[in-house]
């Protein structure tokens, strides 16, 4: 038996003895594909690491993460999977698992006083931006996120002005973090298999804006007027907290789309736009 049916075979037994149905609401598709297991590992670069693993399940990246993290806390949302998780790790003095919600868990509270971490996760669809968004507010927290997304939402991350995939996500996330796809995974990976193409994508983040903004509240509420309405120019879209000479004096025509500009451009029109309102 290859390494890939074993762990196909690991994950349905060990569901059947658990008794458990996987939950659509909770994004319950389960990663049996042992090559890419192998490379988010290598992609993480968790060795000697402190390492959150998001939604564990069963365990197919654990095992492998355990192997080589210097610690691993494992945040698992199934109170039957961490209570499973619990026992297989219980010899384990490196590993703990938190049984709760990551859009609850205080990740600040919970990395006190440790290096930077990685966080790793095969995320929910229905919740993996919310959970990013989470995870880039705990950003002095850590230092890479390595995450499985649907593959349009990964596309979206990395987009570049003047795309269609190209957003407010993309801007927004692109202010304190760097990404990348790093593998695209098909739906034959998971079980059950989902009827979306995954990726994942890897996030260097920073602790500091990777652009010159000086209100970070400002600069969240620019973008999603700039993206509120696609086809408007930035004239119309920020009609209710810009005239067209604030935008000219950021340097930007003011019959240009949202989608148009770069991160930079984005920082200068937020700072003008603050001080517009002093």
């Amino acid at each position: 038996m290859s390494a890939a049916e074993s762990l196909h075979r690991r994950t349905r037994d060990t569901l059947d003895r658990l008794g458990v149905r996987p939950r659509r609401r909770l994004g319950q598709n389960f990663l049996v594909a042992s090559p890419v297991v192998e490379r988010i590992i290598a992609v993480a670069g968790a060795a000697g690491k402190t390492v959150v693993e998001i939604g564990p399940g069963v365990g197919a990246l654990s095992d492998a993460l355990a192997a080589v993290a210097a610690e691993l806390l494992l945040v698992e949302i199934d109170p039957r999977m961490a209570q499973r998780l619990a026992e297989r790790y219980a010899p384990f003095a490196h590993v703990r698992v938190v049984t709760g919600d990551a859009l609850d868990v205080d990740f600040n509270a919970l990395l006190a006083g440790r290096e930077r971490a990685i966080a790793i996760g095969n995320l929910p669809y229905s919740v993996g931006t919310v959970i990013l968004a989470r995870l880039l507010e705990s950003r002095a927290r850590f230092e890479r996120l390595v995450l499985m997304l649907q593959r349009e939402v990964a596309e979206r991350l990395v987009a570049a002005p003047g795309t269609k995939p190209y957003g407010a996500l993309t801007v927004l996330t692109a202010l304190y973090g760097e990404a990348r796809i790093a593998l695209r995974v098909s739906p034959g990976a998971f079980v059950p298999r989902p009827k979306v193409d995954s990726a994942v994508v890897s996030i260097a983040v920073a602790t500091a804006p990777r652009a010159g903004v000086v209100d970070a509240d400002r600069f969240r509420e620019t973008v999603r007027r700039a993206f509120g309405q696609r086809r408007k120019t930035l004239r119309a879209a920020l009609a209710a907290v810009a005239t067209p000479l604030d935008i000219e004096r950021a340097g930007i025509d003011p019959r240009r789309r949202g989608e148009t500009l770069s991160l930079d451009e984005f920082a200068t029109l937020a700072n003008v736009l603050g001080e517009r309102s002093r």
